[in-house]
């Protein structure tokens, strides 16, 4: 650490504010908050950090920089804008910068709906963002149909009308606009039905219905029989929309449903729109994170999403887990709303709960689409193994990886496996099972060195393509032991390493020290597959081998019974034990009264 960091770190005060962290080029790579900066700042600069990827930022570190600000909310508000306009490597941004559209509803008389990506301050109403465009094209299209907004682009005012400086086009005489450009509906009358749209749009379609309802009846008693009609058909049009809305709550209370999936960098967040109990919308975000800490992330979500000015603020907001800043998000959004927001993590089994888990499996499909066409970009090269040749500094991408595992049971029977993937994906006709020969009682070490010298001394002479990455089931020892062998076997170039089961630690060549990989790391979980996998197929074979010695020594060792004899009782009996139970008139109908006799005998002489 530098002197004048060293100083800056004495000086720093105990208010709230952010704080950006520099890199040698003076780029910003991270920004933060604090309400006390003195204690967050000078936390990173500890020497026991408990995260990798804090220790990765940490090295980097050569200066940051201050804001001081009046209070939290204000601190999280500004270390938004900066994260936006900086884009910082170590913060959780949002993956690409196109924005969505919005339905815009203009600030004019008369005003116009339509979609458009760029937001203009001039008192119009926005509603969205929608990342599903196909939807937002949907409702304009129900909009246009079932109520005379206008389609033309002109100014309309008292002025314009007056001075007759507009036709009515088409569209009036197909009786889809009112005609207000020639004065022929009412102002507060046009601006009635755009309170209309801004109803459905805000997902209050079952309010306006029972509005128009009451409408049609008025409209019926004063014999106004053809305004009753137009309102019946608007109505049937609504019901019509709102039957395709799914309803997912009997209480009809505003909530919004966020869940995130993360895997490496990659984070995908789905936000479930829920008014008067249906389900009115869906958003998705993808954002990129060089953390993988699930609450940075659910916090970065609600910020992201609400950050937004025409977002609307439901009364309550379901997460999977508390955000980190909890009680500074609550009064942020409760200063965006009109109502009081209620931040909601269920615990118990519950409708939440269930909606949790809808809106979760939709942010995992998000996730994988998402990594679909990062493959596409890379080549068709499965994300998972690019991110395994990241995380573990590999030379090449593992197209091929062997694991080595061994089993046995209090020394005995000792046998090894070896399975093998291929791009991700277990190859069967590859995997190989061997019974260690040449180890007397349980040596883990030196069963691995025989079980990999014998794969790799053969796979030598028959100038096989060693596999991209070697790995081996445990710890420092048991990669010695292969390391040693291969060596040994003036072996080149090859790419190893040990599995831990304990702690998932991974155990590189060269460095005394484990590795840890983040628990959201699609890496690891590959590697927990393959190590599961070579368990599973040594645990099988060593059943196998142990089953085989028992139906040795138990039946086969009895004078006059062979192999056959005991196979058919085995078969009949299922086990040794109803063997040594059956009565000899029972055994004489299966193996005959002179074999039945020796077994009868043999079980019933005291040993």
């Amino acid at each position: 650490m530098n002197s004048i960091l060293k100083q800056k770190l004495e000086a720093l005060p105990a208010l709230s504010g952010v704080y950006q962290f520099k890199d040698s080029k003076s780029k910003i790579i991270y920004v933060g908050k604090a309400k006390n900066l003195r204690s967050r700042v000078r936390s990173y600069f500890q020497s026991n950090l408990p995260s990798p990827k804090t220790q990765a930022l940490m090295k980097k570190v050569e200066d940051f920089e201050l804001i001081i600000t009046d209070s939290e909310v204000e601190a999280l508000v500004l270390e938004n804008n900066l994260i936006k306009d900086h884009k910082p490597r170590y913060n959780i941004n949002l993956k690409d910068d196109k924005s969505f559209p919005y339905i815009r509803i203009t600030n004019e008389p008369y005003p116009q709906i339509y979609s458009t990506r760029q937001v203009i301050k001039d008192g119009s109403k926005y509603f969205g963002p929608f990342t599903d465009v196909k939807s937002m094209r949907s409702s304009l299209r129900m909009i246009n149909r079932l109520f005379k907004i206008r389609s033309c682009k002109y100014w309309i005012d008292d002025e314009v009308i007056e001075k007759r400086k507009i036709k009515v086009c088409l569209d009036y005489h197909i009786k889809k606009c009112d005609g207000p450009c020639e004065g022929l509906v009412s102002e507060a009358k046009y601006q009635e039905m755009v309170n209309q749209v801004a109803k459905v749009l805000r997902g209050k379609i079952d309010d306006l219905i029972n509005e128009l309802n009451t409408e049609m009846r008025d409209a019926s008693r004063t014999l106004k029989f053809e305004l009753a009609a137009e309102l019946r058909d608007k109505i049937e049009g609504l019901q019509v929309y709102a039957s395709k809305q799914k309803v997912v709550s009997e209480d009809r209370i505003d909530r919004d449903i966020i869940s995130t999936a993360v895997e490496d960098r990659d984070v995908a967040s789905t936000i479930l729109n829920i008014r008067n109990g249906k389900l009115v919308g869906k958003k998705q975000l993808k954002l990129v994170s060089e953390k993988g800490d699930e609450t940075a992330v659910i916090n970065a979500a609600v910020l992201k999403f609400y950050y937004n000015e025409f977002v609307e603020v439901p009364k309550e907001i379901v997460l999977e887990s508390e955000p980190e800043d909890l009680q500074t998000i609550t009064e942020w959004l409760n200063s965006k709303s009109e109502n009081k927001v209620k931040l909601i993590i269920p615990k118990k089994q519950s409708e939440a709960k269930k909606l949790l888990a809808m809106c979760r499996q939709n942010a995992i499909l998000f996730l994988k689409e998402i990594q679909l066409q990062r493959m596409k970009r890379e080549g068709n090269i499965p994300h998972v193994l690019a991110a395994l040749k990241r995380d573990l500094h590999l030379k090449k991408i593992p197209h091929k990886i062997e694991c080595f595992d061994i089993s046995n049971l209090q020394g005995t029977d000792t046998v090894a496996s070896m399975v093998v993937f291929v791009d991700g994906k277990p190859k069967k006709s590859l995997y190989r099972k061997y019974i260690i020969k040449n180890v007397d009682g349980p040596d883990d070490f030196e069963s691995m060195r025989e079980v990999v010298g014998r794969r790799y001394k053969r796979a030598k002479e028959e100038n096989e393509k060693l596999a991209d990455l070697i790995m081996v089931d445990g710890g420092k020892g048991q990669l010695s032991s292969a390391i040693h062998i291969l060596d040994s076997l003036n072996i080149k170039d090859y790419q190893i390493i040990g599995l831990a089961k304990r702690l998932e630690e991974v155990f590189l060549p060269g460095l005394s020290e484990s590795q840890t990989i983040p628990k959201t790391s699609s890496s690891l979980k590959l590697l927990q597959q393959v190590r599961d996998e070579a368990h599973r197929f040594a645990i099988t074979f060593h059943r196998k081998r142990r089953d085989a010695r028992t139906f040795e020594t138990e039946l086969t060792q009895i004078r006059g019974i062979g192999h056959k004899v005991a196979e058919k009782l085995l078969t009949e009996f299922k086990s040794l034990e109803n063997i040594k139970n059956s009565s000899e008139a029972d055994l004489s109908k299966i193996i005959g009264p002179a074999k039945a006799k020796l077994i009868t005998e043999h079980y019933s002489t005291p040993k």
